[in-house]
């Protein structure tokens, strides 16, 4: 446990040393949301959205950014250049399995989303005037159980990609592919149906977020018979499970 802690302290050290994993993975989500928030017309209730505004619904939206580049980009990047520069092979001589130095970078990637959420949702309360999450036991384990399903992911592209630079190109399309139907880049209530109903199988479950962080909002973005919220974290933990099970079988320390 000792040499777990003094791994997690060294991997610490590292991640605020990458001053762009701090700002877009940390501090982006807050920023973002707080930009888009001085925009005067995203901050007018509409009635086609239940009197909600826009920036009420699409904060979720800003959440999921750093969830999706800690997890996609910047662990898989990590552990491929430990692995690409031998650091985990060294390791396995030492007292300091390599094992230890994963699960730290894990429970550090973690610690940072958790900081961002944290962040954001304050802030968004502070100064956007945007509730905390109603239900709140709820909406920590949609984060949890959605982060784990994309760390699930990104933990399948760390264990194939041979280099950094592999890894890094696996990310960029896997964070775009996955902010999409997040609604990054078009609202989701300006999808198609089919594209808002295949956003709530594919992690993080931004669908579940919404829906425990407002249920005003969680109706708007739904399509009509969309699945009830435990199915969706139902299925997050399933892609979960399934993703990190392929993660283990597939890995190399070398």
């Amino acid at each position: 446990m000792h040499a777990l802690l003094k791994t997690a302290e060294v991997e610490t050290r590292l991640f605020l040393r990458e001053s762009a994993t701090v700002v877009f993975g940390v501090l982006f989500p807050a920023g973002l949301l707080l930009g888009l928030g001085a925009v005067p017309a995203l901050r007018e209730s509409s009635p086609e959205t239940g009197g909600l505004r826009s920036i009420d619904i699409w904060a979720p939206t800003a959440l999921v950014f750093g969830m999706v580049m800690i997890a996609v980009q910047h662990v898989p990047a990590v552990i491929a250049t430990y692995r690409e520069r031998g650091i985990l092979r060294r390791l396995s001589t030492t007292p300091v399995h390599p094992r230890s130095v994963l699960l730290a970078q894990m429970a550090v990637a973690f610690a940072s989303v958790v900081v961002s959420a944290v962040l954001m949702i304050l802030l968004a309360w502070a100064v956007l005037d945007i509730a905390p999450p109603e239900r709140p036991l709820e909406f920590a384990v949609a984060f949890v159980v959605g982060y784990a399903a994309l760390l699930g992911l990104g933990l399948v592209s760390a264990a194939v990609a041979r280099t950094s630079s592999a890894a890094n190109q696996a990310g960029t399309l896997l964070f775009v592919a996955l902010m999409f139907f997040g609604g990054a880049f078009l609202p989701r209530v300006l999808m198609p149906d089919v594209l808002r109903e295949a956003g709530e199988f594919i992690p993080p479950g931004l669908q579940a977020l919404t829906t425990a962080w407002s249920a005003e909002a969680g109706e708007v973005t739904a399509t009509a018979g969309g699945q009830p919220f435990w199915l969706q974290i139902a299925i997050m933990a399933g892609i979960a499970v399934t993703a990190n099970a392929l993660a283990a079988k597939l890995f190399r320390w070398e």
